[in-house]
């Protein structure tokens, strides 16, 4: 066998060796740390539902400037964006509503 055969060989099983100690978890934390992850989980879903309102909030803005726009310069497709922003904002009342009580949330 070649010397550079034998160095791939040995960098072929360091991985294995590297994976192999991965299993050791300390599981002595139990049910307190489930519960306090689970806690910490529904703060952020909270601040990410606060999030998506501010960013749906400026779209439905920039959707109505839109519309407003095309009714001015009597362009077609009114009804479709009106419907449209309509559909997005049902959607989004959904999403944040009912999406949580689905799944057992009260948000």
């Amino acid at each position: 066998m070649s010397k550079a055969n034998k160095i791939l060989c040995v960098l072929c099983f360091i991985p294995y060796a590297a994976l192999a100690k991965s299993g050791s978890v300390n599981y002595s934390w139990g049910a307190d740390a489930l519960a306090t992850m689970h806690d910490f989980v529904v703060t952020m879903m909270l601040y990410v539902l606060y999030v998506c309102y501010a960013i749906a909030s400026v779209f439905a803005v920039v959707a109505a400037l839109q519309i407003y726009i095309k009714m001015n310069t009597g362009e077609e497709g009114i009804a479709k964006s009106i419907v449209s922003l309509l559909g997005a904002c049902l959607f989004i009342i959904g999403a944040s509503i009912v999406f949580p009580a689905f799944f057992g949330y009260r948000v």
